[in-house]
């Protein structure tokens, strides 16, 4: 009988870009998980810790034995630069080692732990092959980001991605459309729209903001926010595209959560997204949207 050669603690995330890829967790839970619209690693066992270093070598042996043609890795759970440049070498030395198809490495970031890496650190990762860095952006809104606790704020998230550019790494911004609720909407869909345009990153993703547990937690920091209805939500990632000024950047708003997917290049593909909005908006019932219980995490 095959057995997975990585036992999880569960539950584990990735973006949906990794689907292939190989999850190593590097890290249990995330650095900061104060974000009160993000529940992902909220249960007693996915606790933050580093993961010992013996551990994390074992699981590159085992999966290497299982899987030796592994093209790609994501490094796991929230926050993997959290840990040390000099940790950070190690584990791509041993993947390296083990894995001799590999093409790229990946993680989720946190701006503040890029805050604390210079330039040249991050080269470093690159040329020993980190490639991509996922990074929440979430909201380009300084007062949402506060409201939501998010811990960062438009010029320190701005700040790290411009030093991931710098250092030639791949950077994929996620914005969480209808985090503002109705209150917030449109500074919310305009200041992200500015925020990614400052940084012209290589990859921009929208997810819809979802409470699978309920919103006890994110209403303790926003109490009067009030959800956006499927068109308030399509109205805002319009005009959030429509105030994009990208020069190549991969657009994807096809995660499970998002009512109607979307896929383009930004900015060749605006007018298309755009019009493809306004007909889900005007004229819903001649779209392929996702009902309900096709829609989740």
């Amino acid at each position: 009988m095959y057995s997975f050669p990585i036992s999880y603690i569960e539950p584990v995330f990735r973006p949906p870009s990794e689907g292939k890829s190989l999850i190593l967790p590097v890290t249990n839970g995330c650095s900061w998980n104060k974000c009160t619209f993000c529940e992902m690693y909220t249960q007693e066992q996915k606790k933050f810790k580093a993961r010992k270093d013996d551990d994390v070598l074992e699981d590159i042996r085992r999966a290497a034995k299982a899987m030796p043609e592994t093209r790609r890795v994501f490094l796991a759970d929230g926050d993997a630069m959290v840990l040390p440049v000099k940790r950070l070498l190690k584990i791509l030395s041993w993947l390296k080692e083990y894995f001799p198809a590999l093409e790229r490495v990946s993680t989720y970031c946190l701006p503040r732990n890029i805050a604390k890496k210079s330039i040249e650190d991050l080269k470093t990762l690159k040329e020993n092959g980190l490639g991509i860095l996922y990074v929440g952006l979430e909201s380009g809104d300084d007062e949402v980001l506060a409201l939501v606790n998010k811990g960062e704020t438009y010029q320190s998230t701005v700040g790290a991605l411009k030093k991931i550019k710098s250092a030639g790494l791949s950077a994929s911004v996620m914005v969480l459309n209808g985090l503002g609720g109705k209150k917030y909407s449109e500074q919310h869909a305009v200041n992200s729209a500015r925020a990614v345009n400052e940084c012209q990153p290589d990859f921009v993703s929208t997810l819809v903001v979802s409470f699978p547990v309920g919103e006890e937690r994110f209403k303790s920091g926003y109490p009067d926010f009030e959800p956006l209805d499927q068109a308030g939500l399509f109205n805002e990632l319009r005009q959030f595209i429509a105030a994009l000024e990208l020069d190549s950047s991969v657009f994807r708003s096809d995660h499970a959560s998002n009512y109607l997917p979307l896929k383009g290049e930004l900015g060749k593909d605006k007018g298309k997204l755009l019009a493809q909005l306004s007909m889900a908006i005007d004229r819903p019932d001649e779209m392929i949207l996702r009902q309900e219980w096709q829609r989740g995490l």
